[in-house]
């Protein structure tokens, strides 16, 4: 079968209508890249539409994109692989991102013998926005911008963070070839590595990265966080709080909930000052969403002094002589 590049009211183009889109005026006013964003973001086994929305909703996707890169870039500033830490020293949630690599690879592999660019397009895109901004990355800032320079659990997601880019460069490479190859370029000028990101061959993958019960684990975790952030986003509506780091999370979950998260920073998961499994039943009035009833939330202020480093309320902040306005985590830090 033979598709048709439509207008996007799915019309035929006509210079009478005025409907016509050019290819070089796209990448003239908004560059080659959102072009190549357009055919992959498009299902190209129907007849394929453009327009200035369409076009627009490919810009954000581009944005969203970038901003990955950018905050990668940002957060690997001066590393150096000596500080890098082992897989199987590395914390719960620094094995689940590389688990997700590992899937994501097998996935990409396939669909490259497939052809099939949209579905890895797709795959790369939620993996972007969904799994590292609004999740992994959004949770260890607190990690890369306030812990010791030293500290394990920021030099794993440093050394994640590293991994991440090899991957993300490569995969992406194909689809917005300018804008890997300026990501690329842009940490690594003097080409100590390969000179150009189009020159690269897609990382090999440890096995050792795959771990599918840890995974069911994580994806637990990450559906008991959309619960606490529906809970806080109510009391930020109803003006209660301002940041989610001003509260503390009671948890009431099923027992085997409960077991299935043992060993996560409850707190740091929800990026709140503090978190805790409550026993009993819920009060009146908890909160908890259709998808997961098996969790319901209860949030109250947190107890502490909000620290003037890292905002978090604890209530060892003033403890020190010196730095009496920050926490004592922060105090180890500068000192």
């Amino acid at each position: 079968t033979h598709g048709f590049v439509l207008a996007e009211e799915g019309v035929k183009m006509s210079k009478s209508q005025g409907n016509v889109v050019a290819p070089q005026e796209i990448i003239q006013n908004y560059g080659a890249d959102i072009l190549r964003l357009w055919v992959v973001g498009s299902d190209y086994s129907e007849d394929l539409k453009i327009g200035p929305d369409i076009i627009k909703h490919q810009t954000d996707a581009y944005r969203r994109l970038r901003n990955t890169f950018r905050y990668l870039l940002g957060n690997l500033h001066e590393f150096d692989e000596k500080e890098s830490v082992e897989f199987s020293e590395m914390p719960e949630l620094e094995q689940f991102i590389l688990h997700r690599l590992a899937e994501l690879d097998i996935l990409i592999r396939d669909c490259c013998e497939k052809f099939d660019f949209h579905r890895m397009f797709t795959a790369l895109h939620n993996f972007c926005t969904i799994e590292l901004s609004s999740f992994y990355f959004d949770i260890r800032k607190d990690t890369l911008y306030c812990d010791r320079v030293d500290d394990i659990q920021r030099r794993a997601a440093r050394t994640v963070l590293h991994e991440l880019f090899s991957c993300l460069t490569a995969w992406f490479a194909p689809i917005i070839c300018f804008t890997a190859e300026e990501a690329w370029l842009n940490r690594y000028p003097d080409q100590n590595k390969v000179d150009s990101v189009h020159l690269r061959q897609f990382p090999g993958i440890p096995s050792a990265w795959m771990n599918e019960a840890l995974g069911k684990k994580w994806q637990k975790a990450r559906t008991l966080r959309r619960v606490v952030t529906g809970a806080i986003e109510v009391e930020r509506a109803e003006k209660r709080i301002g940041s989610s780091l001003e509260v503390e999370v009671i948890l009431y979950a099923s027992n085997h909930f409960e077991k299935a998260l043992e060993n996560i920073n409850l707190a740091d998961l929800c990026i709140t000052s503090s978190a805790k499994f409550g026993n009993g039943k819920a009060p009146a009035g908890a909160f908890s969403l259709e998808e997961c009833r098996e969790v319901e939330v209860s949030i109250n202020q947190a107890e502490g002094v909000k620290c003037a480093r890292c905002w978090k309320v604890s209530p060892d902040v003033g403890n020190n002589e010196v730095y009496h306005d920050i926490c004592g985590r922060c105090v180890t830090a500068i000192v």
